[in-house]
């Protein structure tokens, strides 16, 4: 005997909305309070540990 559910089509290739998003806004600077442009370099020479000198 077949079961209701096993005639109902079923689309496995669906583009909606994805399930969870592929990164927070909490896992960013802005999350974090922080704001860098991408070119910006100063903050890795200031924090250049001591034995690199």
């Amino acid at each position: 005997m077949r079961h209701p559910d096993d005639m109902r089509p079923v689309d496995l290739f669906d583009e909606g909305l994805p399930v969870l998003p592929d990164q927070t806004s909490d896992d960013t600077d802005l999350g974090w309070g922080e704001w860098r442009s991408d070119s910006d370099v100063s903050h890795l020479i200031e924090e250049r540990p001591p034995h690199w000198d």
